[in-house]
């Protein structure tokens, strides 16, 4: 059975966090994304990065994303390959550990990424995909 529903795209996803503030921070002044607007009844920030949305959503459990050392489920944020170096260093420099990189040949997604954990451990790529338009 074929869906009668054809998504023309994705509008936003969300991020469990658990203090609004300390990601806000971290996800506008460290990764770069723009803050547009903080929903006071919803617990919600809403940041843009390009032309993508995301929203910051506090969270009422704890957030428990990954197991230990593990990456899986994750979100990834593409960078112009030739800053993909000078973002890595950048966080480097801000104390924000690099806890994976590869460098993918094949695939959906190919070329550089690396990975790192947001305040609540949430894991986040920094890729050099370049496959659609941002």
């Amino acid at each position: 059975m074929a869906s009668e529903i054809k998504p023309r795209g994705v509008v936003h996803f969300s991020i469990p966090v658990s203090d609004l503030d300390v990601s806000k921070a971290f996800y506008t002044e460290l990764l770069g994304l723009t803050f547009l607007r903080f929903s006071p009844a919803f617990q919600m920030m809403f940041l843009s990065a390009g032309k993508d949305f995301i929203n910051l959503c506090k969270s009422e459990t704890p957030i428990q994303p990954n197991g230990e050392n593990v990456r899986r489920l994750h979100h990834a944020f593409a960078v112009e390959p030739s800053r993909y170096d000078a973002a890595k260093a950048f966080l480097e420099k801000n104390g924000v550990a690099i806890i994976d990189e590869e460098n993918r040949t094949t695939g959906t997604f190919p070329g550089r990424q690396f990975y790192i954990h947001d305040p609540d451990q949430n894991v986040i790529e920094i890729t050099e995909w370049s496959g659609k338009d941002f």
